[in-house]
Formats: structure tokens, sequence, C-alpha cells
């Protein structure tokens, strides 16, 4: 019973982090529209979240400490890594196409539980990651513009690497005695992902008076002040917090098919507030994403009773997720 209340409890907060992290691209459109470069949003966003997130980075001032390797990866690979990449990737690719290769991230990740950490993986959960994978097609039209380059779907793999590294870090970070807070860990990894953006997106050179102005949102002036206070509080503050809570409930792998529905939440808001409507293929596909998601997140392993995998023993499912995300 308890551990059907974790897992329950585990999937909210991964809906929570996905309609989170979902609504972060119709705020940041009509920004970009209004005149600032992406990564300049991306600068915002982070380093806004970063300073939000000091009095917590103080109270877990030790974990620089205790857990240096982890803070550093979360901040490279789940927050600048991540965002580098497929802003790079779009600028030489279709935006659909990036996004699909980059949600391959969680087919990436079960390949990582099942031949790095030799944990059994059922078939329920394998079917789930590939009708995600086939929803998202979808969703994303990814048909419509294949104009393929090399060096761009290259970087887009390497937002799908990155988010790979985030969902496994934020497993890893609950595993053993010496356990990492999950919050610790996002408010220093915000804060390394600030400083490694800061080189990237060159701030000073960022039209700063388009902040005091307003955004146009499908036809209705939206304070950009408003839009980025959206940015920094709901899509990324609450969004890292409840993801990286979510992957310890839950699983990497799990908790990685549940976010492929940001790119569905995503699409819907931006026909809701953005009129951008759906065809029926990305309806199709939403739904298909949805059905992945819920196979998967009812697939529930049993615990092992004994070596399921050549090397030693599999881990029950809560071993590996002692405690509990986040994009």
């Amino acid at each position: 019973m308890h551990a059907s209340r974790g897992r329950s409890v585990g999937l909210g907060l991964a809906l929570a982090s996905a309609f989170a992290f979902g609504g972060s691209g119709v705020a940041a459109k009509p920004l970009i529209e209004a005149g600032l470069d992406p990564l300049h949003v991306v600068w915002l966003r982070v380093t806004g979240a970063a300073l939000v997130m000091l009095p917590v980075a103080w109270r877990h001032r030790r974990l620089v400490l205790r857990r240096p390797a982890l803070l550093a990866g979360f901040g490279l690979l789940a927050v600048a890594g991540v965002q580098a990449c497929y802003f790079a990737s779009i600028s030489r690719i279709p935006v659909g196409v990036a996004l699909l290769v980059e949600y391959l991230a969680p087919a990436l990740v079960l390949g990582w539980v099942r031949f790095v950490q030799r944990r059994a993986v059922s078939r329920a959960a394998a079917a789930g990651v590939v009708l995600a994978v086939a929803g998202l097609a979808c969703v994303v039209e990814v048909w419509s513009g294949l104009s393929f380059d090399a060096v761009g779907l290259l970087l887009a793999l390497g937002a799908a690497c990155c988010q790979v590294g985030y969902f496994v870090l934020s497993d890893h970070g609950g595993e053993g005695e010496d356990t990492a807070d999950p919050l610790g860990v996002i408010a220093y990894g915000l804060l390394i992902g600030s400083l490694v953006l800061t080189a990237v997106a060159r701030p000073w050179t960022m039209r700063w008076s388009v902040l005091a102005g307003s955004a146009d949102m499908n036809g209705s002036q939206v304070p950009a002040a408003l839009l980025l206070c959206w940015i920094v509080l709901i899509a990324t503050v609450i969004a890292y917090v409840t993801g990286v809570i979510s992957v310890r409930r839950l699983s990497p792998q799990v908790a990685g098919v549940v976010a492929c529905l940001e790119a569905v939440l995503a699409t819907v808001f931006a026909w809701i507030l953005l009129g951008e409507h759906l065809s029926a293929p990305q309806i199709v596909g939403g739904a298909v994403v949805l059905t992945g998601a819920f196979i998967a997140q009812s697939a529930a392993p049993k615990a092992p009773s004994g070596p399921l995998v050549s090397g030693g023993p599999v881990p029950a499912e809560g071993e590996l997720s002692a405690g509990h995300s986040a994009a």
C-alpha cells in the first residue's frame, strides 16, 4: 500500500513537472518575438531561478564538499547542457526534428538501466517508451520538414544525452547513506548552469529594454516581466523541484516517459494561448504518448529474488529510487 501510494505521488509530481516545463515555450516565444535572443531567454530563466534558490543553496552549502561531482554534473548536463544543445540544434535543423531527437532520452535511459546498471526492464515499460516516441513523432509532425544537417542532429542528440544525465543524476542523488537533498542539488545545479550559460549567452549584449515593455500573445499584450516571472518561478523552479522528487519516487525510465508529456502539453498550450492549432495527427500522437506513459507507469517491476542479469543481483525498485526529478 505504501509503495503504491509513493508511486501515485511520484506520478502526480512528474505530471506537474511536465505541466510546468510545457508552459515555458508559450511564455518564452512572445519574448523572443519581441526581440530577445533565445539564448538570452534561457540565461534569464536559469539565472533568475538560481537567484530564487540562493537561500536553499546556502542551507545545503555542505553539499559542495560532500557531493561536488553530482552538483557539477547536474549543472553542466541537466541545466546548461540540455538548454544549450537544444537551442544550438534548432538553429540548424527543424524544431520538430530536434524535439523528437531530444525526446529519445527515455529510450536512452532505458538502455542505461538495462545495460549499464544491469537492471531488468519489463517489456511493458519498453513498449511504453516505443509508444511514447512514436506518438511524439506525430505530435511534432516530424515528416513536415526533414532537412538533415549532421551537426544539427548531433547537437540534438547531445541534448538527449544531457537529458539522460538529468534523469540518472536525479536518481543517483538519492542512493546510499549519503543521500543528497534534491533541493540542494537543484539550487547548485542552477548556479553552475547560470555560470556556464553566462559565458555562452553573453547577457551583456541583451536588449534589456524588452523586459520593460509588453509582448504580444495571440493579439493580447502581456507584460514581458510577467512572462519572465512565469518562466523563472513556474517553468523552472517548480518544474525542477517536482521533477527531481518524482524521479526518486518512480524510476528514471518511468519518469522519463511521463516527461514526454511536456511536448504534448506544450502543443496544447500553444493551441490555446498562441492560436497554433493542433492537426489531426498531433491529436492522435498526443493520445499515443499518454497511452505509452500509462503503460510504463502501470508496469511496476516486482522485487527480484536473485540475480536476474549476469554480473550480480538486480536491486528492487525501492533500492534504486530511495527517496526521488526535473527540465
